[in-house]
């Protein structure tokens, strides 16, 4: 196992590992437990009762954090005529079709998510695998497919900070949920909104416990337990 540094083993120490924090208490112990130079993302970590192999227990939503996620998000929109046009009045930072196509295809990938109108799907179905291998590649249920019409508002859910929920193969869940610069009570929003967002996407077939284990974490920092009924009562103001 990789030994940790004098640092981490420092704000281990100053963690009850045994104990489920309520969630206030959570994130303001994420805050004080965060000791790298850099500002560290703060993560929400779950182990949920789904099997991922089964279509009727995939969990995938889209989450728009009240308080942003601290990070400035490059855009790509793939679509023409007055899609092309709206996404560049609402500020996407890349819009077009071929050309962006042909440049993707030769490794150009400076952006951080992409956004298509339905119009273009079919010129944009080439690049499968490599957007899709990155989580870069246009998804209806990650709310990364509208109408030209449409194009405004996601582009400024974007901005604002949209995360997306999903399930992976080991049925877990990893969200981030903003800084460690934010204030407790930015976190706080942001938490709600994402455990508001789960327990919203539980599976019908799912019996039983949904969520197993909830912890939230620093980029480098331990992990911090929370308590799963406090947690999943969360509810925004």
């Amino acid at each position: 196992m990789p030994k940790h540094g004098k640092k981490y083993l420092e704000k281990v120490a100053q963690i009850d590992r045994l104990k489920a924090y309520m969630p206030r208490e959570g994130v303001e112990l994420v805050k004080k437990s965060a000791y790298a130079k850099f500002d560290e993302t703060v993560e929400l970590h779950l182990r949920v009762n789904v099997d991922p192999r089964r279509a009727d227990q995939q969990i995938r939503s889209v989450v728009t954090l009240p308080a942003g996620t601290g990070k400035t998000v490059r855009i790509m929109v793939f679509a023409e005529g007055e899609g092309a046009r709206l996404a560049q009045e609402a500020g996407a930072d890349y819009v077009g079709t071929d050309d962006y196509v042909k440049r993707i295809q030769e490794g150009w990938l400076e952006f951080d998510v992409a956004v298509a109108t339905p119009q273009v799907m079919g010129k944009i179905g080439r690049l499968g695998r490599i957007l899709g291998a990155r989580g870069l590649m246009p998804n209806p249920k990650a709310g990364t497919i509208g109408q030209p019409e449409d194009m405004p508002t996601m582009i400024q859910q974007l901005r604002q900070g949209r995360v997306e929920v999903r399930v992976d193969r080991t049925s877990n869940l990893h969200v981030p949920i903003g800084k460690v610069s934010f204030t407790a009570d930015q976190l706080m929003e942001n938490l709600t909104a994402v455990m508001e967002a789960i327990v919203r996407a539980r599976p019908s077939s799912v019996k039983g416990i949904f969520i197993r284990h909830i912890t939230l974490t620093s980029t480098m920092g331990p992990g911090i337990r929370l308590d799963l009924t406090a947690a999943q009562e969360l509810r925004s103001a």
